[in-house]
């Protein structure tokens, strides 16, 4: 693979060893260029119940000057408290579906491997690998409890370091307006309490000539299933979130001691829009199962794509059959079901996130597997 010299790129992450982070989205920079602006970007993430999101990226930038070539990237960080093998080749374990249409032209893309240290920016150098090895093909030192797979160990020099896989193509920009149009779907990471992460960095945006998006707008959606989520009010506290699509709710509220946007949605959009948005931070899009983490009872929201039963971590109570009972219920509630057993109606009815549908037929026709067995396993 043919050695590309790249400028750097901005990255924000904090770890914990008490969750799985899979990888990162992130924003398409130039490399080497700063004299083409970003004039619009309509972002869209979609959260699935595969255990991932979905990401569609709609640039529109502004080449001044004469036709020119540029390198453009982008960076994911590798898999961290995940068991994942190492890929050399340079491609992420955990993105699928990657594409870049630039004029309505589909590009190629290569991969490498590059060194990445957390609030240190990264050049994009691709790494030797002749020199670098995956820390878990090489005996481990002792006292260390380090994840192999989010460092690369070298005999040569005896040390580590963390590393990305780098994405990156040639683009050919045209003077005047160009569009880039940019899709890609990565594993939802996760943490204690949070049946999901989405991270995504915004930072690097400000990598292009005007140092902002002039005309910014973020879309998330929950096609076809249900979502209770927060956002952090530290990047989008300047103007309201709306829901344009399907069902949705949004207000304010506190995770710990600090204020977010909480959201319920189902089978809907919604949307946030700025101007001379200029990004002075990452965001994360979290579950929301903490925000009322003092307050867990039965019929609290839970993921459908999560991994563990609800009821695993719900209080008890002695009334068991009523406690199976409102456990069979939570799918249909979570389709806004209304229900016709007056209690079972007035017990959904004080969760926010329950949104009544009188449209609704109840039906299993759309029912996940772990629905499935919660619904038949309680029988």
């Amino acid at each position: 693979m043919a050695t590309v010299a790249m400028m750097t790129l901005c990255v924000t992450f904090v770890r914990a060893n008490d969750g799985v982070f899979y990888v990162n989205g992130n924003h398409l920079v130039p490399v080497q260029e700063t004299s083409i602006s970003l004039t619009k970007e309509v972002l869209t993430i979609s959260l699935c119940d595969d255990g991932y999101a979905s990401v569609d990226v709609q640039y529109e930038l502004d080449n001044r000057g004469a036709m020119k070539t540029v390198v453009m990237g982008f960076e994911a960080n590798a898999p961290y408290n995940d068991t994942v093998a190492f890929s050399p080749q340079g491609i992420h374990p955990y993105i699928a579906d990657f594409t870049v249409c630039m004029n309505g032209e589909a590009l190629t893309y290569m991969n490498a491997v590059v060194k990445s240290e957390y609030d240190v920016d990264c050049d994009f150098q691709p790494l030797d690998l002749k020199k670098w090895k995956a820390y878990g093909e090489v005996k481990m030192r002792d006292g260390e409890d380090l994840p192999h797979n989010a460092l690369l160990y070298s005999q040569q020099t005896d040390s580590l370091t963390p590393f990305s896989y780098a994405y990156y193509f040639v683009a050919r920009f045209l003077p005047g307006r160009n569009t880039v149009h940019h899709t890609y779907r990565y594993r939802m990471s996760y943490g204690v309490g949070r049946t999901f992460e989405v991270p995504y960095w915004l930072k690097p945006a400000m990598r292009w000539a005007n140092k902002q998006i002039d005309d910014f707008t973020l879309r998330i959606k929950a096609t076809n299933t249900a979502k209770h989520f927060f956002l952090a009010d530290s990047l989008f506290s300047a103007s309201s979130f709306i829901v344009t699509e399907g069902s949705g709710k949004v207000r304010k509220t506190k995770e710990w001691d600090d204020t977010c946007t909480e959201f319920t949605l189902r089978n809907g959009t919604v949307e946030w829009h700025a101007q001379n948005f200029s990004p002075h931070a990452n965001m994360t899009i979290q579950s929301a199962e903490r925000v009322n983490y003092d307050h867990f009872i039965l019929g609290t929201f839970y993921d459908r794509s999560d991994a563990y039963m609800p009821g695993s971590y719900l209080l008890e109570t002695d009334k068991i059959s009523q406690r199976e009972r409102i456990l069979q219920n939570l799918p249909y509630a979570h389709r806004g079901y209304v229900f016709k057993n007056k209690k079972l109606q007035k017990y959904f009815s004080q969760f926010w996130w329950y949104m009544p549908d009188t449209s609704y037929q109840p039906s299993t026709a759309d029912f996940t597997p772990r629905e499935w067995k919660l619904v038949n396993e309680l029988q």
